[in-house]
């Protein structure tokens, strides 16, 4: 048989029964699009995290209270020292450090005459604005000392609309937490990060902070070094002086890096979880197709037996079930790419917000899976027909 016969063979018998081939195809397209479009979410919610994380640069180091390693005991237990702003400052010092960041953080109620507005509420350092690439809208940050006390504050975009709105905030009084404060400027919208709305939220001096929070201790210091300094230097730098201070080594560091790493782990691990849930729907498709496979040879085993007295040999025969396998698979997979396109465009609608990312490798390799499926899940019913004994097939009804 020369290869326009037998493709004409293998499509006449796909449609020769539509329907049984368009609920074998389906299978196969309901296994391709959850694949495709689970691992474009996970793919998608990776990419967001990490630009998330990178946002902050990558030359900024977290400094927090206690050692990683020594975490268990808990708050009532724990003989670790404080971070301080005076720790603040003495960082600030430090060779090679541009940036010094404290950060105090607790939530309230923010006021403004009738107005009411529940956010974040963020004791920071004068030089937040410039560590952490939030942008200034109106007026100016923070200046001054790490442990200036000024009633003053900073508002986010959110917080700035819903107490103000189309007004010009600069210049007025609102309460925090039961304090007054008086506005002197406000930052550009930056969104959320992790699920935290960056923009329902008001910075005010770490000073007032710790007073507001009645807290001793700040939550972490962020330090910003240059970049003709090395990591591993400016890291020996910090723990040294933190050492000279508290008596012994109780802060953990935590740089850029390290947390891009772990949450570049996490998620990868999450992806191909993700991923492989949706790989259970491929399998039932194979499932699919080798179980029509097997009945279509039982079906056709007169017409195999014809095609074998006419000189067709068993290489023959093989390759024209293979290839009707190879079809339905290509054919729930086209039909698979129209199903994820249906419903991303209704991701798109009713979750506008959900991070979806398609790459053209991944569409590529769905196809090339399902034909790959396909082959090898008509291996065994062709290999079947291949093998019948043309006098018995002739025979067969």
């Amino acid at each position: 048989m020369n290869w326009i016969d037998s493709a004409h063979w293998v499509f006449t018998s796909v449609l020769s029964h539509r329907f049984r081939s368009l609920l074998t195809a389906l299978g196969m397209a309901i296994g391709i699009a959850s694949v495709t479009l689970l691992t474009a979410i996970g793919e998608g919610v990776q990419q967001y995290v990490l630009d998330s994380f990178s946002q902050f640069g990558a030359r900024i180091i977290a400094i927090n209270p206690g050692l990683k390693e020594t975490h268990g005991a808990g708050g009532l237990l724990s003989s670790v020292r404080p971070l301080t702003l005076g720790d603040a400052q003495a960082l600030k010092q430090l060779t090679g450090i541009e940036k010094v960041v404290p950060v105090v953080q607790g939530s309230g109620v923010v006021e403004f005459i009738n107005r009411q507005r529940s956010g974040m509420i963020l004791g920071v350092g004068p030089d937040m604005s410039d560590a952490w690439g939030f942008n200034v809208a109106q007026g100016h940050f923070f200046s001054g000392n790490l442990e200036d006390a000024r009633s003053t504050a900073v508002l986010g975009y959110t917080m700035k609309k819903e107490l103000f709105g189309e007004t010009n905030p600069l210049g007025q009084h609102i309460r925090v937490g039961g304090q007054r404060f008086r506005v002197i400027g406000t930052i550009e919208k930056k969104g959320q990060m992790l699920g935290i709305d960056m923009d329902d939220t008001i910075y005010i001096p770490a000073q007032n902070g710790l007073q507001l929070f009645n807290r001793e201790s700040l939550m972490e210091i962020d330090v910003v070094f240059s970049a003709n300094t090395s990591l591993g230097s400016i890291e020996k730098r910090i723990k040294q002086i933190m050492i000279d201070r508290h008596g012994r080594e109780d802060v953990t560091l935590t740089t850029q890096n390290d947390m891009l790493e772990s949450m570049g782990k996490i998620l990868s691990i999450l992806k191909l979880s993700v991923g492989a849930l949706g790989a259970i729907s491929l399998l039932v498709g194979a499932v699919g197709i080798l179980a029509i496979m097997t009945t279509t040879v039982r079906e056709r085993t007169a017409e195999v037996g014809l095609l074998r007295a006419i000189g067709a040999d068993k290489k023959a025969i093989l390759s024209l079930f293979l290839g009707e396998a190879i079809v339905l698979a290509l054919l729930g997979g086209v039909f698979g790419l129209l199903l994820l396109l249906l419903l991303t465009g209704l991701l798109q609608l009713f979750l506008p917000g959900l991070p979806v990312t398609f790459s053209l490798f991944f569409l590529g390799l769905a196809l090339f899976i399902s034909a790959a499926i396909g082959l090898i899940a008509g291996v065994f019913p062709a290999g079947q027909a291949a093998n019948l004994d043309p006098i018995k097939a002739l025979h067969e009804e």
